[in-house]
């Protein structure tokens, strides 16, 4: 049987890049997601644009769809105030509906066997408090109400019920080329460096505290989701994700300095949050400066300054203490890695090469 994977919230940072990742191999492909996704690949692929929250059109969409043997579940409902949000009833409620609605009318054709859900260290409840270090899949569940235990909670019974396995994610910060998404912190550090050059001023560090924290490349995430759509030890099972090494943000300051092609200097605290959407005038001279793509600096950094202030633990008396085991996944078989600085300037080299930030300076 042919291989064929719905991916949804495909125009998301992790969904563009299990996209990219599965039309690599082979695999025919249906992209879920609001606005058609930009990829390198030049395979065809079918894209359906529908609003997941509706249950009928969700139905109706992903319903005809013929032969989906697995689902990247990468779609995620934000509230406009991204942190605040993380603790909100009714984003809890609309991001399970949005599993149920496209599971169900998938599972319904029978020829499901797969699906994988992300959640990451909120799970460990590292937004409300310091967690085990190592955090450890096989950790008690943290007692706090959140989304992705009501979606893991929901996918475990659908599995009973339809016969497919599963695999629950659990990655730290990841990093990759999207832009205008909540969680990507690199187009917030790029458009931060760019603002800060043109008005003379050096790229500083905006946070608090110094801390040490893990991230993973959107790229080895990818590879991971399709080693376990197929791999009989992925069925079933809870996984932590990291790059592979630690890092710490003063000491990643300097490289992405000189990929950015700017200078450092002592300390800024800011919160950028209000800081960025400020400097959009100074943004738009910056494009229109260096003939960069015509995006708005909300449309290139979306809610990721939102982010950007709580991983750099703007305000905070410490950052957040979020180390976990990958151990698990390793003995399992999957066992790559990347060095985190790499993935730091790959990303924003790949954002200026695309023309959304500016060329490093000379």
């Amino acid at each position: 049987m042919t291989n064929k994977v719905v991916i949804t919230g495909a125009s998301g940072l992790v969904g563009t890049a299990s996209l990219e990742k599965f039309l690599g191999e082979g695999w025919d492909v249906v992209a879920v997601s609001r606005r058609k996704p930009e990829v390198r690949s030049r395979r065809p692929f079918q894209h359906v644009a529908v609003d997941l929250r509706d249950e009928a059109a969700g139905r109706e969409a992903l319903g005809g769809l013929s032969g989906v043997t697995h689902v990247v579940y990468a779609a995620v409902y934000e509230k406009p105030d991204l942190v605040a949000g993380w603790h909100d009833r009714d984003q809890m409620e609309t991001n399970e509906t949005m599993l149920r609605n496209t599971v169900e009318p998938l599972a319904a054709a029978g020829a499901l066997r797969h699906v994988s859900i992300l959640q990451g260290t909120k799970a460990y409840g590292v937004h409300l408090h310091p967690i085990p270090i190592p955090a450890r899949e096989r950790d008690p569940r943290d007692d706090h109400e959140n989304y992705m235990f009501r979606q893991e909670d929901y996918l475990r019974a659908a599995a009973g019920r339809h016969g497919f396995a599963y695999t629950v994610w659990r990655p730290q910060v990841v990093i990759g080329p999207n832009v205008g998404v909540e969680l990507n912190i690199i187009p917030a550090i790029g458009a931060y460096a760019a603002i800060a050059r043109e008005e003379g001023l050096p790229f500083s560090f905006p946070g608090g505290p110094s801390f040490v924290w893990e991230a993973v490349d959107v790229r080895l995430l990818a590879d991971a989701l399709a080693w376990a759509a197929t791999a009989p030890q992925a069925a079933d099972e809870t996984f932590n994700i990291t790059n592979g090494d630690v890092f710490e943000w003063r000491n990643l300051w300097p490289a992405l300095a000189e990929t950015l092609g700017v200078e450092t200097g002592p300390d800024r605290p800011l919160p950028l949050t209000s800081y960025l959407p400020e400097k959009a005038g100074v943004w738009d001279k910056v494009v229109a400066k260096y003939d960069l793509r015509p995006l708005s600096l909300d449309r290139v950094i979306g809610k990721a300054h939102q982010h950007a202030d709580f991983a750099f633990a703007y305000g905070a008396e410490a950052g957040p203490r979020a180390f976990v085991s990958t151990i698990k996944l390793r003995q399992a078989g999957f066992t790559e890695v990347m060095d985190t600085e790499d993935s730091f300037r790959h990303w924003l080299q790949d954002l200026i090469d695309r023309r959304i930030l500016p060329p490093a300076a000379s």
